[in-house]
């Protein structure tokens, strides 16, 4: 995991709301977005965009919720590589620096991050920035 600044001028940004329907809502927009662009659904850039925007999306709900606050997602597509950015209201609960192991047949939860790490070039977390308090938990595919 690394620690930037977003370059990223942003091409789709969609504020949504901290449940578990806004984190449903956030992978199938990714999707929709993705097909806009020309990236056949079903594709394999596809299916990982989707699946990272889908954790980002439910750990924003589950660990980034703040009463009151949305979460955003971002994307941006230069024609090959796609960048997703989900911000929540919780800057205090940062993803772990190194993920931990975890025997995948009997933990319940904690694999998020280990897909984002998998199917991504890189990912990292920075402040929101622009004053909003928060995070902003990135990925490159």
């Amino acid at each position: 995991m690394t620690t930037e600044k977003s370059d990223m001028a942003p091409e789709f940004r969609q504020l949504l709301s901290a449940t578990p329907r806004g984190a449903r809502l956030a992978r199938y927009l990714a999707g929709a977005q993705l097909a806009a662009w020309g990236v056949p659904p079903g594709c394999g850039l596809a299916e990982d965009v989707e699946l990272v925007v889908g954790e980002l999306a439910a750990n924003a709900v589950l660990h980034g919720r703040v009463p009151g606050r949305d979460f955003e997602v971002r994307l941006g597509f230069d024609g090959l590589r796609v960048r997703v950015e989900v911000s929540d209201a919780r800057g205090d609960a940062a993803p772990p620096e190194v993920l931990p192991e975890t025997d995948p047949c009997w933990a319940e939860d904690g694999r998020g991050l280990a897909l984002v790490q998998a199917v991504s070039r890189e990912w990292g977390v920075r402040p929101r920035g622009t004053g909003a308090p928060g995070k902003t938990v990135w990925a490159r595919l």
